[in-house]
């Protein structure tokens, strides 16, 4: 029996399989987490695109803020995002040439992003269900004139 035992320990079958046991769980959080780091960078893109959308139509003459409300919103909506997407226009002050100034409109626009980092999994190592981010993206463009 004794040697049994001191053949089973120096053989080394069935260690890769172990080591990939205590490996995966973490591989499979690190790939996890990229990937919502991507869904999240991708919203953020679309809510730039979306600031900068509502600052073209802010600077263009004859619309108010309800239309680059309503334009924020069917952008991110067409892009994507689901939910609450707010928008505010303020009117802005740029720096022109010769050391004047141009009148202009800022729009930002914000967007809880809400995440469930991979919820059951990041139990499993002390996580919670997800949480909350909040994306916020500005654009500023000079108005223009008739």
């Amino acid at each position: 029996m004794a040697r049994l035992i001191a053949h089973l320990r120096r053989k080394e079958d069935g260690a890769e399989l172990i080591e990939m046991a205590i490996v995966l769980p973490l591989l499979l959080l690190i790939i996890m987490g990229i990937v919502d780091f991507g869904f999240m960078f991708q919203r953020y893109v679309v809510l730039t695109n979306a600031a900068a959308e509502g600052a073209r139509v802010a600077s263009l003459p004859g619309y108010t803020s309800a239309d680059v409300t309503s334009r924020v919103a069917s952008y991110a909506t067409d892009g994507g995002i689901p939910g609450v997407v707010t928008s505010v226009t303020t009117p802005v002050s740029l720096p022109g040439a010769g050391g004047g100034v141009w009148p202009g409109r800022q729009v930002t626009v914000s967007h809880v992003y809400t995440f469930n980092y991979i919820g059951p999994i990041a139990q499993l190592f002390g996580g919670g269900p997800g949480g909350t981010v909040t994306l916020t993206s500005r654009a500023t463009m000079r108005q223009q004139v008739p």
